[in-house]
């Protein structure tokens, strides 16, 4: 039985890809920083007879990762494929962002990201068919003014997934990043966001978890190393 871990579970594509995997088979670890939202979606999940374990944790707390996803594996069926969802953007002038926003960012965007991999690569390692899918964004490959730390934490968060592909091979485990154009989520109205675009011609969720629903399948013996996935208006 597959079952598959998704971080940012609670909201926006991590939400929609928790119903889009349930439907499709899978069981389900989700981990995300509200507790009260996280129990909410499992309880809809369980419903359509999935196994659906639940971990709250912050992942801007560094020291909370590690724990958080060892509880999290301990539950139900080890999963075979995880996927980094979690993050968040920030806009406003590199030179008048201040440092706690900037460390803020990268931990959430990157940091967090690596520490999730180092806590399931044992059990990916031991399934011999591991997939970590890295949610990364066209920003990465991009430069657009006003968003250059977001641009840095993706372009980061997209270097950081090539060498840990190009490591973990050896062992059987697969990385790879499915790069989003702009998405219809909750991000858009964060307070560390100043955008004013027509969300109405964004990606919806449910594209965006059928993307990762469709890496998350392909055998074992093969990886789709990068898929990007844009509106067709382009990018905003």
């Amino acid at each position: 039985m597959a079952a598959v871990l998704i971080t940012g579970a609670s909201r926006g594509i991590g939400a929609a890809a928790a119903r889009r995997f349930a439907s499709a088979g899978w069981d389900l670890l989700l981990l995300a920083r509200s507790s009260s939202e996280l129990d909410h979606l499992a309880d809809s999940l369980r419903s359509s007879g999935r196994r659906v374990g639940v971990v709250a944790a912050d992942l801007n707390d560094a020291d909370s990762i590690a724990p958080a996803i060892e509880q999290l594996v301990s539950i139900g069926v080890p999963p075979t494929v995880v996927i980094n969802n979690a993050g968040a953007a920030y806009t406003g002038a590199l030179a008048e962002m201040a440092l706690s926003h900037w460390q803020w960012l990268i931990q959430l965007n990157l940091t967090s990201v690596f520490q999730v991999c180092q806590a399931v690569l044992p059990t990916l390692r031991a399934s011999k068919a591991g997939l970590i899918i890295n949610v990364s964004s066209h920003a990465a490959r991009n430069a657009f003014p006003n968003w250059g730390a977001y641009c840095t934490s993706k372009a980061a968060l997209e270097a950081f997934s090539r060498c840990l592909a190009e490591e973990e091979r050896c062992h059987g485990v697969r990385v790879c990043t499915l790069t989003l154009g702009a998405v219809n989520t909750p991000l858009w109205g964060t307070d560390t966001v100043n955008a004013s675009f027509d969300t109405r011609a964004m990606l919806t969720t449910d594209q965006a978890a059928e993307a990762l629903l469709f890496l998350a399948q392909q055998p074992s013996t093969q990886v789709v190393e990068d898929l990007t996935l844009m509106p067709a208006t382009g990018a905003f």
